[in-house]
């Protein structure tokens, strides 16, 4: 079966969106873009290779303005909303938008995946939502080095019980500390 595994990047003092945020603009201001290299690539194409699918939430999509006629991905990308939305597809990559919550979303997801990793990452009230619910098998959080401030953290709103984190892995360059976990659902 396929792991959940959700791969997000956060500042220093845990927001995964800070004021402003946008296209270019994942941590809002003062979050410093950059073009990854060295480690930071090296991580970044390690998860897209063992990828199959991604959740993301609308408003992350509707931020990154449906990140445009170029996919980032190469995969099935299915969109947590509320409201109806037609299938969208740009080159590999598909977007279906689901409006039946979170389990019916990683259910095609994983089916969409094959054997490969089912992805959470596009906004942090998605991953609280799958980690409420004891439905994370691993993370990978890229903490990069900046203090944002304000905005939307990644770890609020879980509730008890919360899942225990066992560190796998770390990397770091100067734009990030790459850290993955196992987690442990406590829920489960």
């Amino acid at each position: 079966m396929t792991d959940v595994v959700v791969d997000i990047s956060m500042s220093l003092d845990g927001f995964v969106a800070g004021p402003d945020d946008g296209l270019g603009r994942g941590l809002g201001e003062g979050g410093a873009p950059f073009r990854p290299t060295g480690v930071d690539k090296e991580v970044g194409d390690e998860m897209s290779a063992g990828t199959g699918a991604a959740i993301v939430g609308r408003r992350t999509y509707d931020v990154v303005d449906g990140w445009g006629d170029e996919s980032p991905f190469g995969f099935p990308v299915f969109v947590l909303t509320s409201r109806e939305h037609p299938r969208r597809d740009v080159g590999e990559t598909s977007y279906t938008f689901v409006t039946d919550g979170i389990e019916s979303a990683l259910a095609q997801a994983r089916e969409a995946a094959g054997d490969k990793d089912v992805s959470i990452g596009g906004g942090a009230r998605v991953v609280q939502q799958f980690l409420a619910a004891g439905l994370v098998d691993a993370m990978q959080i890229h903490l990069a080095p900046v203090l944002v401030g304000e905005g939307t953290r990644l770890f609020d709103h879980l509730g008890p019980p919360l899942p225990r984190l066992e560190q796998v892995g770390v990397r770091h360059s100067p734009y990030a500390t790459h850290i993955r976990y196992r987690v442990e659902n406590r829920s489960r």
